[in-house]
Formats: C-alpha cells, sequence, structure tokens
C-alpha cells in the first residue's frame, strides 16, 4: 500500500520506467461512453466515417498532449499536480483552481460511477434475468465505487497493474468486436454517407478533448515515480499512444454501430444497449471488461481527487481522502441515477464545462512550465507566511489572475444545457472551442506578465533542475 501523500518522492524512490505510462492512459479511457459518443458523430451531427476518423485522431492528440506535457512536472518535481501547483499560484491562490478542479473530478467520478453500475446491471440481467429495480441500484453502484476505492486506496502501483492487464484483455475483447462489426456491417452504407458541417466536426474533437482534459492536473501524480532525467518528449509519446490506441477504434467502433442502430446515440442506458447489439458470447465478456475498464477509471480519478483534498488543506492521510471522493461520487451518482433523463446530453453538456474548468488551469501551469519552473521540496509542503511560495499574502497574483480570466472568457464562449454565455453564438461558440479560447487566455495573459519571485529570489534552496520538452 502507498502511504505518502502530498510529500515528493526522493531520488532514490524514483524507480519508475516511462514505458509504465503508456497502461495507464490506456486504463484511463477503457470506457464503453467512446462508443457512445463515436455514435452521437454519426447520428446527431452527421458526419461520416473519415470525418468521424479524424476526430478520433486529433482528439486524444491535443488532450492527451497536454496531459503527457504536464506530466514531465510530475518527474521533475515529485509530486503530485496540485501540490506542484503551489509553487505556480502561491500556498493560498492555489486553493482557487484547486476547490474548482476537486469540485470537477466529483463529477467525473459519478459519470464513471454510473456507467460502470449500468455495466453491471446489464450483464446481470443477461447472465440471471436481474430486473433493474432501486435495491439492485444502489447496491450495484455501492459495490462499484467500493472496488475503486479499493484499488485507488492500494496507491499506484496496485494501479499500474491493473492497467497493465486490463490494457491487455480489453484489447483483446475489442478486437474479437471489431472482427465481429467486420463481418456484420454494411460497409457500402458507412463509406457512402455524405459528409457533414465542419463546424460539427470541430465541435465533435471539442466534445472528445473535454474528457482528455480533465486528466491534465493529474498527469504528474502518475509520473511522480519517475526519475529526473526522463525523457519529456519520450512521457508525451507514451502518454498520447496510450489514450490514442483506444480512443481511435472506440470511436469508430461506435460511429459504425450507430449507421444502423442510431438509438445508441441517445440511450439513456449505454451499457446495455450495446450488450444488445452483440451476440450473448461476446456480450458478456465484453461487458464484463467493461466494468473492469470504469473500475479503473474510477480509481485512477478517486486516486488524483485525494490528493486535490490535501492540497486544500484537509489534513487526513491519502486513504482518508480518496474515500471522502468515493462518499461523495457514490451520493452523486444515486442522485443521477434516479433522475437523469438524458443521458448523453447531459454528458455532453458535462464535458464541455469539465473542458472549460481544467483548461484554464492548464493554460498558466504549461506557461509557468516552460519559462523553466523548478520545485523546492521543502516550500511545497509549508503552508504558513514562510514558505518561498507564499508570495503576495499568499497568492502568486499573475498566475491567479491569468486562471481567473481565462475561465470567465471560457464560460463567455459556451452553451450547455445549464449555461448559455453571451458569446455562444460566435464562431468560437457555435464550434465548441469554449475549451480553446480558455487555454489560449490564459497563456498568453500569464506569458504577458511578470512571474513573482519566491521568497530568497527565487525557489530557495533544494530546488529541482529547471524542466526541458
Amino acid at each position: 500500500m502507498e502511504t505518502r501523500g502530498l510529500d515528493p518522492v526522493p531520488d532514490n524512490e524514483r524507480t519508475g520506467r516511462v514505458r509504465t505510462l503508456f497502461p495507464t492512459w490506456v486504463g484511463a479511457n477503457l470506457t464503453v461512453l467512446l462508443l457512445t459518443m463515436g455514435a452521437g458523430l454519426i447520428a446527431l451531427d452527421g458526419l461520416n466515417f473519415w470525418q468521424v476518423l479524424a476526430v478520433a485522431i486529433v482528439g486524444p492528440v491535443v488532450s492527451f498532449g497536454l496531459v503527457g506535457a504536464v506530466s514531465i512536472a510530475g518527474s521533475r518535481g515529485g509530486a503530485p499536480g496540485m501540490a506542484l501547483s503551489r509553487a505556480v499560484f502561491g500556498q493560498r491562490g492555489n486553493l482557487l483552481p484547486g476547490a474548482l478542479i476537486w469540485i470537477a473530478r466529483w463529477g467525473w467520478e459519478t459519470v464513471n460511477a454510473v456507467t460502470g453500475t449500468y455495466a453491471v446491471l446489464a450483464v446481470l440481467e443477461l447472465l440471471f434475468g436481474f430486473a433493474s429495480s432501486t435495491t439492485l441500484i444502489m447496491a450495484t453502484l455501492l459495490a462499484f465505487v467500493g472496488s475503486s476505492f479499493l484499488v485507488s486506496g492500494l496507491g499506484v502501483r496496485a494501479l499500474r497493474v491493473c492497467c497493465t492487464w486490463s490494457t491487455y484483455l480489453f484489447g483483446g475483447f475489442s478486437v474479437l468486436v471489431l472482427i465481429h462489426l467486420i463481418g456484420g456491417t454494411p460497409w457500402h452504407t458507412v463509406l457512402s454517407r455524405p459528409a457533414g458541417p465542419t463546424a460539427l466536426m470541430i465541435s465533435g474533437v471539442g466534445t472528445l478533448v473535454g474528457g482528455g482534459i480533465s486528466w491534465v492536473p493529474a498527469g504528474p501524480d502518475f509520473a511522480r515515480y519517475l526519475p529526473r532525467t526522463a525523457s519529456g518528449p519520450a512521457m508525451v509519446g507514451a502518454t498520447v499512444g496510450g489514450a490514442g490506441v483506444v480512443c481511435v477504434p472506440l470511436v469508430l467502433m461506435g460511429a459504425v454501430m450507430a449507421v444502423a442502430t442510431p438509438g445508441l446515440a441517445v440511450t439513456r442506458d449505454p451499457v446495455s444497449f450495446i450488450g444488445a447489439l452483440l451476440p450473448g458470447w461476446l456480450s458478456v465478456p465484453y461487458l464484463l471488461m467493461t466494468v473492469v475498464g470504469m473500475v479503473l477509471i474510477n480509481a485512477m480519478s478517486l486516486y488524483s481527487g485525494g490528493f486535490t483534498a490535501q492540497t486544500l488543506g484537509f489534513a487526513i492521510p491519502r486513504t482518508w481522502a480518496v474515500g471522502a471522493n468515493a462518499a461523495i461520487s457514490l451520493f452523486l451518482g444515486s442522485l443521477l441515477m434516479m433522475t437523469a433523463a438524458g443521458f448523453m446530453d447531459s454528458f455532453v453538456s458535462f464535458l464541455t464545462l469539465l473542458a472549460v474548468t481544467f483548461s484554464a488551469w492548464a493554460g498558466v501551469f504549461c506557461v509557468d512550465q516552460l519559462r523553466g519552473r523548478t520545485y523546492n521540496p521543502a516550500a511545497l509542503l509549508d503552508t504558513t507566511p514562510s514558505s518561498a511560495y507564499w508570495y503576495t499574502g499568499g497568492f502568486a497574483v499573475p498566475a491567479v489572475a491569468a486562471w481567473a480570466t481565462g475561465l470567465v472568457v471560457g464560460l463567455l464562449f459556451t452553451r450547455v444545457q445549464w449555461l448559455s454565455g453571451p458569446f455562444a453564438a460566435t464562431w468560437v461558440g457555435r464550434h465548441g472551442l469554449g475549451w480553446a479560447a480558455t487555454v489560449a487566455v490564459s497563456a498568453a495573459l500569464y506569458a504577458s506578465l511578470p512571474r513573482p519571485a519566491g521568497r530568497g529570489g527565487g525557489d530557495g534552496p533544494g530546488a529541482d533542475t529547471p524542466l526541458h520538452f
């Protein structure tokens, strides 16, 4: 069991390998929701096969390219992402993006828990004929969240082992599903579809990016056991490769399925819908692997969410912080499963807001990396005015200002079920690029402002070496 919390990993324990990032980010994308998103690109957006292929490639390259770039800070600083963020925003200033990211992570964990619970319910119905009921839903949701908590509570080694094995198993069953689809798909109909609007194609990229960007602050959490000398380009390549090897085929598979069954794009329960499209000998093991994948995704999110809670001042062990996140996702998941009427619409709206929320932090943090940030291990943990990262009253004013401005600008260009910004009808808003506006504004503004020096004129003694990509 991993017992380390926010404290940076000493050099003698940094024995990880860059190649372990590949199965880690494969595991972070083992979700049946990618099939549903691919179906939506066909059935709702009217794109053709080649446009969906382009979306499926560009989405993970953009989003997980950012994840990989931010992960470099983890190998250099040896601490979780939101702990390293203290050096950028200040000890108090970091509480602002930290609180928002923590709340947004509740939503991500809730969506994962609900989708995983749907998968378990679908398997129970296929194998034993169990009809869904309130009692069964709550028991299944509790078992799912409990399993996620167990894996994330054990720590990063357990996550790595589970991700590696699930990569092999899920990949094998996905190949079988792909073979089944190749044999039963009317390819002339699939390939002869006319091209859809470019605007909806760009929006599709934005939707796919939304899920990936949510992992950006978590990137260092899974790279902090790598040695300082780990190659930055190799880390980015392993991260993008792990995500892409899952995203591209699953999105395409969903698009192919939607040609004959467009209901996949709008179903309230995407998991059981997909199970019904496959023969019994394939649907049951595939749905079981879906459950395993969703448990891992939720476990990874809970793992990072625990660190975020600790950076907000909750002086509790890492496992307790993970448990708090698990309890919140259990509560919110029960509400969503009992009240949600349109899963896909709510999901896309959530991803859109999620992308804007995480993009504001990513824009500032990435520019700070490019400026040659170094990290003082002692100062990261010192939350008193004596910390090298106290800056002005605990705030790095330029970073906080750039983050807040980028966040507001992004929301002004965003339209979802629950929010419509005044500029949502512009070209940026119509194309679902509020997240891109957020990154651009926060990054440009922070780059134009002077970075405050820590006490003593820098990051203090014991700082790590500068970051180089």
